[in-house]
């Protein structure tokens, strides 16, 4: 995950901004989650890459500012795929209810247009995850970590 997540970006990162650059225009969407900016208990690593993805995305933003080249964090939240289905957590109530409130088509429109716009992030799609991004970064993050084990935790785990 580390690989994917953050060794990857890197890499791409490099390689395309080294591109732009030479043209002196373009536009960079990395994909990132809400979980980036969670405490996320059951999902650590998971949540630290994305962490580090939303921080790239930020901090190569401001680094490309006299460039042309802009930098867009996507941050959707649970979004219906096989998501977590693959991560094993199809017992759990944001497996079972929470990603049926994102649709990947609406999350990948609102990351596209965020990208043509110019914009530095997006919380996408549903209005529960545009209010979790908003009130992130005043929540304490024991209140974050106990919100988000109550949803990753197994349904029939006391």
């Amino acid at each position: 995950m580390v690989e994917l997540n953050c060794v990857g970006t890197v890499h791409l990162a490099k390689l395309v901004v080294r591109h732009m650059t030479e043209l002196g225009a373009g536009k960079i969407l990395f994909t990132a989650s809400i979980a980036g900016e969670m405490v996320a208990p059951r999902e650590a690593l998971y949540a630290a890459t994305k962490a580090f993805v939303l921080s790239f995305a930020h901090s190569l933003r401001y680094e490309l500012k006299d460039t042309g080249i802009t930098v867009t964090a996507l941050q959707p939240g649970p979004t219906d795929t096989d998501f977590f289905h693959r991560a094993g957590m199809d017992d759990t109530k944001v497996g079972q209810k929470g990603k049926s409130e994102s649709q990947p088509e609406d999350v990948a429109r609102q990351g596209i247009d965020a990208l043509m716009a110019g914009k530095d992030h997006v919380y996408a799609a549903s209005l529960k995850t545009k209010l979790e991004g908003v009130l992130a970064n005043v929540t304490p993050g024991s209140v974050k970590g106990a919100i988000h084990e109550k949803m990753a935790k197994p349904i029939d785990e006391k």
